[in-house]
C-alpha cells in the first residue's frame, strides 16, 4: 500500500513568504482510504491539495510518497478540478485517450484501454459524442475517466461535484465510491459539503482558518456501508450520520475550534 504524506508542512506565498496560508500540517493518505477535507473559505484546502498534487512546493516540510519528495506533478497524482477542463474541440474519446496519445501508447493499445475507462465510468456509449453534447455529470466522469488513464496510485479532486445541480451530484457521489472501490487509488477529496464528506470518505479532515491547521480527524464508514449494500438514503438518515454531520458543522463554525 501507497502512503502520501504532507509532512510538516507550512506552506506561505511570496518571496519572502507572506503569512503563512497553512501551518504544520501532519497528514497521511493511504491508497486504500478515501479522505475528504473540509473548512471554512480560507482554511488553505486548495492550497493542501495544490501541495499534494506537486503544483505548490512547501515553505517548511515535505510531501512524500513512501519517503520519495514530490518535486513536481506525476502520473502517480491526478487531479480533477472543478471546472472539468476538457477540451471542448474533442470528443470524450479523444479527450480520454490524450494523455495516452503524448506518451506514445500504440493506438490499439490506447483504444482499448479508452473503451476500457469509457465502460468504467458508464459512458460507452457516448465516446465518440462532443463535450457540448454532454450534461455536467457526464463531462466530469469524461475527467476522471482521462485522470485514470495514468493508473494513477492517487486521485486528487478539488471540489468535482461542485458545479453540479442536487440530483445530478447525490448520483455522482455513489458513482464516486464505486470508482474509488474499483479503482485502488487513493482519493483525497476537497469539499465544502459536509454530508457529501461523510458519506464519501473514510477519513474527514477539518480544516480551521488564519492560518490553516488540521484540528480533527474523524474516521467514518458510511460510504463503506453504502458499498455493502445500503442505500444511501438510509444511510443519510441513520442517527448516527446526523450526530457526525452536526459535529462537524460545530467543528466548523466554532470560532476557536475547540475539540
Amino acid at each position: 500500500m501507497y502512503k502520501l504524506h504532507i509532512d510538516k508542512v507550512t506552506f506561505a506565498y511570496g518571496s519572502p513568504p507572506s503569512a503563512p496560508v497553512l501551518a504544520d500540517i501532519d497528514l497521511s493518505i493511504g491508497s486504500d482510504e478515501f479522505v475528504a477535507v473540509v473548512g471554512r473559505s480560507g482554511s488553505g484546502k486548495t492550497s493542501l491539495l495544490s501541495l499534494a498534487a506537486g503544483f505548490l512546493k512547501p515553505t517548511a516540510g515535505r510531501v512524500h510518497i513512501d519517503g520519495r519528495t514530490v518535486e513536481g506533478p506525476s502520473a502517480e497524482r491526478a487531479v480533477v478540478f472543478q471546472d472539468d477542463a476538457l477540451f471542448p474541440w474533442l470528443t470524450a474519446r479523444q479527450n480520454v485517450g490524450f494523455a495516452l496519445k503524448l506518451r506514445g501508447v500504440p493506438k490499439p493499445e490506447r483504444d482499448r484501454r479508452v473503451n476500457e475507462l469509457l465502460a468504467h465510468v458508464d459512458l460507452a456509449a457516448s465516446g465518440d459524442k462532443a463535450i457540448w453534447e454532454l450534461s455536467g455529470g457526464m463531462r466530469q466522469r469524461v475527467g476522471i475517466a482521462r485522470a485514470l488513464a495514468a493508473d494513477p496510485e492517487f486521485l486528487l479532486m478539488d471540489e468535482p461535484l461542485g458545479a453540479l445541480d442536487a440530483l445530478t451530484r447525490e448520483r455522482m457521489q455513489e458513482f464516486l465510491l464505486h470508482l474509488w472501490q474499483d479503482s485502488g487509488a487513493g482519493v483525497l477529496l476537497i469539499t465544502h459539503g459536509i454530508e457529501e464528506a461523510l458519506f464519501l470518505a473514510t477519513r474527514v479532515v477539518v480544516l480551521a482558518p488564519d492560518p490553516g491547521r488540521v484540528v480533527a480527524d474523524i474516521a467514518v464508514d458510511f460510504g463503506r456501508r453504502f458499498l455493502r449494500g445500503d442505500t444511501s438514503r438510509a444511510i443519510k438518515s441513520d442517527p448516527a450520520f446526523v450526530a457526525t454531520r452536526e459535529r462537524l458543522r460545530d467543528l466548523i463554525e466554532l470560532q476557536d475550534f475547540e475539540v
